[in-house]
């Protein structure tokens, strides 16, 4: 936990609610704009994918670099905050 990020760490603090795709940790603005196009405008949506796929990191990581063109470390910082928020929330 001492090595999270402020990102990470204010992500965690609460139940994701209405938090638009921007607020996960990893998802830059130019990953966040494409996310949008692509019809995942909200956290939750994001989750729901994160979800689809059984929490299977690795399948989310090739899902969001091959389909919304998330970078290495997007698609890694990304599958963490979901799987760390899903552990704390679920």
């Amino acid at each position: 936990m001492d090595d999270m990020s402020p990102r990470l760490r204010a992500f965690l603090s609460e139940p994701i609610g209405e938090k638009d795709v921007a607020w996960v940790d990893g998802i830059s603005r130019e990953l966040a704009i494409n996310l949008v196009t692509k019809g995942f405008n909200k956290a939750y949506v994001l989750l729901g994918q994160f979800l689809l796929m059984h929490k299977n990191e690795a399948e989310f990581q090739r899902w969001i670099i091959c389909c919304c063109g998330a970078t290495e470390c997007e698609a890694r910082q990304s599958s963490t905050c979901l799987k760390e928020w899903c552990s704390c929330f679920l």
